[in-house]
């Protein structure tokens, strides 16, 4: 049906996981409102039942608790727990969205989480978070950084439910919160657009009995491995043992629990991220217990395929000693003192044993029945695996216009992935919705009203327990008891979890009680909270620069773990030291600028188009810059998806939606001769045949590409039976006569990538492979097809592919780096393949007519060059270096700079168009904006001292600072505080002292360091 001309800007998403939370932000900071409804008493999804998350090594709910927070608060959003989305009527732009409310029995406006009612409940149930290896009383709250941060009650298990007695939580609530009349309701609320991102359900092992999952006490899932590793689990961080508590010495985890197995209790398809969670998992468990604990991963095929994956991979078995066995695990059989026996059978067929302490099984993910019942409500199709089907070229949409999906609902993921899709959606909402962006939401935030501050400085300081990360090693309550003795600082408490909601609201209320003006936070990192603690204090009336961190978790908890006495030592000095800061801080108002409402594209494959098209249809003019005269990328070499959906067509499509878009502008041929400027305020000349264009913009998205490696081994460029990648299906296609006289082909996998000068995994060359493999063994069944590879990295519903090549004949031969395969040349025989064949134990021989190698994926060789005009960074292998690659995979540090496609990192079309959508998604949110504010920490001049040397200018590299003309003075040096980065270079370089950097004044670093000096 025709969307509405008038629809309505507001958008239901459903689910909280870290997929629900990231579409809520972005089509909330880009001007709708949002319903986000959860089915539990709080957002926050699986993430936050996470210990730690890889390769970063962050905290999970450390980097999760931030973006809980913002949106517990953020005006543009209204959470629903406690609810489940029943219908949705009406069409895309005009849905009537029909949800039932279950009771909580407990009044929110009321509650003020005290606890009193879970601490005088009697009633103790499994506790489902910790995956039951613990209890929690039938009142409750989900857990410690809960958002929003409110009891409820478990009517199934509530004595006063069961038979009429107790009511022990209404009598000793002091906030009368307490409220057993509720019922359920339905409400119906009206939006434009819905986005499914419900999660997955972990795969459940019980019935596997050959792994004795529920019969053993020490076979644990890796979701429990997880609750048992996290400071806020069950154990409080300590790895031990469910069955005695004790600490084990030797851990091994099985791979592909209920995946990867075609037999009826389990799933076909590949779960994706189960060998890198292992591998984290394993790592660390040594971190946990020191590296004399034994740790032993089983599996078919490591499955390291995520950027930064397969170094992590290497890492955990050279310099952390995780041991990894390649078997295929047959049963547990239990040992005396709950020990436990693994057989399994490795490639030289013999069985062999091995005992452990405890064993976790590596479950995978799967769509749970509610989950399914929900899609069939919706009139959505699913595909065989109980998967939202989607297109590649519309990898966010479903089958019903205006009903958007993301996260596992979609498909297995990982983080970084679910992230990226839930974006992508959020750009799909906001296309359909654009005509009504800011209608249905209030106007500009009023901010708090100033304090009235007292000269005198009056500090409060407020020291995170973070769980066990901290208070585990640091003595905290001696930290509080120590700031109370440093000047000026009249109020000192400790927090389990600073970053938490109501944290946040005890130091607003501290603020406001204790007069305080200026704020010291010691907790974990600045480079993830500082924002949030600075717009909590804000938001009490302070300016967010009268706030101080001290890193005591990773400064100083983490690297410490063995000392806790030096640790508490140096926690004490780092809190001196920030409180001797604090004293000489001062309020630093921000820099409003301007913003050009105009974006930039610069690639024109399938990334940079989707990128565009998803900037144009929310109505910014989108300058497309493309070096080929033509649109469409590598996508023009790719005859179809993964999933066999023919590539050429919905190309086409998507090139013409380009090219007649009145909001896209297209220069091909175009080369970029220099970019100037900073967020919201860029200028890009391009060179292109018809001359120079100057173009001013907003936002930056690069969209750049990546292209195969073309190898000197393997008689590449010397033997025309040797190709990579797609040139031997361009063969067969050409020359049909070439394929009929060929009796054997072979493919190599990984050449040039998973070695030591280029570590990296390319990600999509061994589906490229089996798509290639599978269409000529289909097209000509008596042909030998013989893959070699190391680890079939067919990720998610990939592994059918893998499936269907077995079952065809193709033969698939492993070889490991040190025994690569090696080609001849016989007169006689044509080409000869020689490699050990791990099975046989022996080198076999193999005469083949033509042979692909499936090379590594290499960035271009000028991304250098680009990367500096934008100033942004660069990974060790070429592409461009994300801000962080769970939270923040399409943005850059810089701000107003994005990534997409394979300039990002290899990956498939439909990852590709999804992340060229996302990135249009998170530029949106700042060209919505008429006017931003840029963090005020600038360097400033002091035009007295200055001798106009220039060496200020020549040491900066953001053009931030430049000398001008002053008359009767000469040249001297002044800052653009648009273009600077407080990196303080341009202090440090100074011969005369005359810069000075705001929040980090000479004095304030002085009085810093001689707080330490003086201990």
């Amino acid at each position: 049906m025709p969307t509405p001309i008038s629809p309505i800007g507001s958008v239901m998403v459903v689910g909280g996981g870290i997929g629900g939370i990231q579409a809520s932000l972005d089509l909330a900071n880009a001007g709708y409102l949002v319903h986000l409804v959860e089915h539990k008493p709080a957002i926050g999804g699986v993430m936050s039942t996470l210990d730690k998350t890889f390769p970063t090594n962050d905290c999970s709910m450390c980097i999760l608790s931030p973006k809980l927070v913002e949106v517990g608060r953020h005006k543009n959003i209204r959470i629903h727990t406690l609810c489940d989305l029943q219908a949705v009527d009406g069409q895309a732009g005009d849905f009537s969205v029909t949800v039932r409310y279950r009771p909580r029995y407990i009044d929110t406006e009321k509650c003020i989480a005290c606890g009193k009612c879970a601490e005088k409940c009697p009633k103790k149930v499994p506790n489902a978070f910790n995956q039951g290896l613990d209890n929690r009383k039938a009142a409750y709250v989900l857990y410690p950084q809960a958002v929003p941060l409110k009891y409820a009650i478990d009517a199934d298990h509530c004595i006063y439910f069961k038979n009429g007695k107790c009511r022990a939580c209404e009598k000793f609530c002091p906030a009368g919160a307490v409220d057993f009349s509720q019922t359920e309701k339905t409400d119906t609320l009206h939006v434009g657009a819905v986005i499914l991102a419900p999660g997955f359900h972990p795969y459940d092992p019980g019935h596997l009995d050959r792994y004795g999952f529920g019969r053993l006490k020490n076979v644990v899932t890796s979701m429990q491995f997880e609750r048992i590793l996290s400071a806020s689990g069950p154990f409080e961080g300590h790895l031990v043992r469910p069955s005695d508590h004790k600490e084990p010495k030797k851990i091994a985890w099985l791979q592909c629990i209920g995946s990867r197995d075609v037999r009826p209790d389990s799933h076909p398809y590949c779960s994706s991220v189960c060998c890198m969670y292992a591998i984290k998992e394993a790592v660390i468990a040594k971190e946990h217990a020191g590296a004399d604990l034994d740790t032993a991963i089983f599996f078919m095929d490591m499955r390291s395929h995520g950027k930064g994956f397969e170094q992590t991979y290497r890492r955990a078995e050279s310099e952390s000693g995780v041991r990894f066995i390649r078997a295929r695990v047959h049963s547990i059989e239990p040992e005396i003192e709950d020990r436990l026996k693994i057989i399994y059978v490795t490639d030289s067929g013999l069985p062999q044993e091995e005992i452990f302490d405890l064993v976790v099984l590596s479950v995978g993910m799967e769509i749970d029945a509610p989950t399914r019942e929900l899609a069939l409500k919706l009139g959505l199709q699913l595909d065989a695996d109980g998967f939202c089907a989607v297109s590649a070229f519309s990898p966010v949409k479903s089958s019903k216009e205006g009903i958007f999906v993301c996260g596992a609902f979609a498909g297995v993921k990982d983080i970084p992935q679910t992230v990226t899709e839930a974006s992508a959606a959020a750009a799909g909402a906001a296309s359909l919705l654009s005509a009504s962006r800011g209608a249905c939401i209030d106007g500009v935030k009023k901010a708090a009203e100033p304090l009235e501050l007292e000269e005198k400085p009056r500090i409060g300081v407020f020291v995170c327990h973070c769980g066990t990360n901290i208070a585990g090693v640091v003595d905290v309550q001696a930290v509080r008891e120590y700031a109370r003795t440093l000047p000026d600082v009249v109020f000192s408490t400790t927090n389990l979890f600073s970053c938490s909601a109501d944290t946040q609201q005890s130091i607003r209320q501290a603020i406001l009680d204790h007069r305080l003006n200026r704020v010291v936070v010691a907790a974990c990192t600045p480079r993830t909270h500082e924002p949030l603690f600075q717009e909590t204090i804000s938001e009490a009336g302070l300016n967010p620069y009268l706030f101080e961190f001290a890193n005591i978790r990773d400064q100083n908890a983490w690297v410490h773990q063995n000392q806790p006495e030096e640790a508490t030592r140096k926690a004490k000095d780092l809190v001196r030291m920030a409180v001797a800061k604090a004293r000489l801080l001062e309020p630093i108002e921000p820099l409003a600028i301007p913003v050009n409402k105009n974006a930039l594209v610069i690639g024109g494959g399938v990334a940079g188009m989707g990128a565009a098209l998803g900037l144009a249809d929310q109505g910014f003019e989108t300058w497309l810059i493309e070096r080929d005269t033509s649109l469409g990328g590598n996508a023009k070499l790719v005859s179809q998806t993964w999933n066999g959906q023919p590539v050429a067509p919905m190309l086409e499509s998507m090139i013409r939606r380009v090219t007649e878009h009145p909001a896209v502008r297209v220069l091909s041929g175009a080369s970029i001769q220099a970019i100037d400027g900073f967020v919201g305020n860029f200028t890009t000349t391009v060179q292109t045949p018809k001359g120079l264009h100057r173009i001013e913009h907003g936002a930056v998205i690069v969209a750049t590409g990546a292209h195969p490696l073309r190898p000197s081994e393997y008689l590449y460029g010397s033997d025309p039976r040797v190709s990579i990648w797609h040139e031997l299906d361009e063969r067969f296609e050409s020359d049909p006569a070439a394929l009929a006289s060929a009796k054997s082909i072979a493919y190599i996998q990984c050449v040039g990538s998973r070695e030591p000068q280029r570590p990296a995994c390319s990600r999509i060359c061994c589906t490229a492979t089996l798509q290639s493999a599978i269409r000529w063994k289909t097209a000509k069944p008596d042909l030998r097809v013989f893959v070699l590879y190391r680890d079939m990295r067919s990720f998610g519903q990939r592994e059918a592919l893998y499936q269907k090549g077995r079952e065809l004949g193709i033969i698939f031969i492993r070889y490991d780096l040190d025994h690569k395969p090696v080609l001849e040349t016989a007169p006689d025989e044509g080409l000869i393949l020689s490699v050990r064949d791990p099975i046989l134990d022996r080198t076999i021989r193999i005469p083949v007519d033509y042979l692909n190698l499936a090379t590594a994926v290499i960035a271009p060789s000028d991304q250098e060059t680009l990367a500096k005009m934008l100033k942004v960074p660069l990974s060790e292998d070429g592409f461009f270096l994300e801000a962080h690659v769970k939270l923040r995979p399409v943005d850059f540090a810089t701000d107003g700079v994005f990534v997409c496609g394979l300039a990002h990192y290899p990956k498939s079309i439909d990852e590709s168009i999804t992340q060229g959508q996302a990135a249009a998604a998170r530029a949106a949110t700042l060209l919505v904006q008429n006017t931003i504010d840029i963090a005020p920490i600038v360097s400033v001049v002091d035009e007295e001292k200055c001798i106009g040397c220039g060496l200020c200018e020549a040491s900066c590299s953001f053009g931030a600072i430049r000398l001008k003309k002053v008359i009767g003075k000469g040249f001297r040096a002044e800052n653009l505080s648009a273009l600077c980065k407080g990196c303080g270079v341009c202090a440090a370089s100074c011969p005369q002292q005359a810069i000075d950097m705001k929040h980090f004044r000479k004095q304030q670093i002085e009085a810093a360091i001689c707080a330490k000096a003086s201990a």
